[in-house]
């Protein structure tokens, strides 16, 4: 075989591994479109951007798996571009939409706003970097501390309901006037990222494993609730999944000290993932 076939006989290979990150590259993007629309007051767009940029976030892993085209390189870019996308995009978003008309409260209050911002989005970063080095030494069954993703979207879908409501003319409440609870939103993001609170990542559903019908069922239900209204069901649910880690833990502590008191054994609490 001469140089020129063995050339040839590597290029579809190079062109695979240009696959996952382009997928990356998509994402990043609708993570950067997301600020563009905030600045530009076009926060409904600037939520959905973050929502693309989430499900092309797990489009690319897949790929890269199926493709057998994991790199060094596409996981360091990955995080980079989910720092933008979980981190930055829906700090600037909710800062844009809520947390800036602080500053008419008083100078003080102004810098709590975008302390608060800042506050998520390092909080990200931390979640990003802690998830990076532990990489192989974890339970995959489990998160500790709710994902960067989800927390991006508890944030954006509740300024797009909100958002959505008002143009419904539902209510007549803008950003400024729920400052408030979108200011506890996005500290509570931030601190349940770098909680040491575990998350169920749904990643031991294996193709092969059997799905009871109800749980069918409930899949149905919340497709089919997604497509008539999307940001008022997209918000509950991840606001159900950011509150379902803290509930667990407190439900597991309290079982453990009550068999603890029984005499019997410290109960099927997970692994730690520390």
């Amino acid at each position: 075989m001469n140089d020129h076939d063995s050339t040839e006989e590597h290029k579809p290979r190079r062109a695979i591994y240009l696959l996952p990150n382009l997928f990356t590259t998509a994402g990043l993007f609708a993570g950067f479109y997301a600020i563009v629309a905030a600045m530009g007051g076009k926060f409904t767009v600037a939520a959905v951007a973050v929502m693309i940029a989430m499900l092309l976030d797990g489009v690319d892993g897949r790929v890269a798996r199926m493709t057998n085209t994991q790199s060094e390189f596409g996981a360091q870019y990955d995080s980079l571009a989910d720092l933008v996308s979980f981190g930055m995009a829906p700090s600037l978003v909710m800062y844009k939409w809520s947390l800036i008309s602080m500053a008419q409260l008083g100078w003080q209050w102004g810098k709590i706003g975008w302390l608060a911002a800042f506050f998520y989005a390092a909080t990200a970063a931390m979640r990003l970097a802690r998830f990076n080095v532990q990489i192989g030494t974890v339970d995959k069954r489990y998160f500790q501390g709710l994902a960067s993703p989800s927390a991006a979207a508890l944030l954006v879908t509740f300024v797009w309901a909100c958002d959505q409501l008002r143009q419904d003319g539902v209510w007549d409440f803008v950003g400024a006037d729920l400052w408030l609870p979108a200011l506890l939103l996005t500290v509570l993001a931030g601190a349940l990222m770098v909680s040491p609170i575990l998350y169920h990542s749904f990643k031991d559903v294996k193709r092969k494993d059997r799905i009871p019908p109800v749980g069918i069922v409930v899949v149905l239900l919340i497709l089919i609730l997604v497509t008539i209204d999307p940001p008022k069901v997209l918000f509950a649910v991840f606001l159900i999944y950011a509150l379902s880690g803290p509930a667990l833990f407190v439900f597991r502590g309290y079982r453990k000290r009550r068999r603890g008191r029984a005499g019997g054994p410290g109960g099927d609490t997970p692994p730690s993932v520390s």
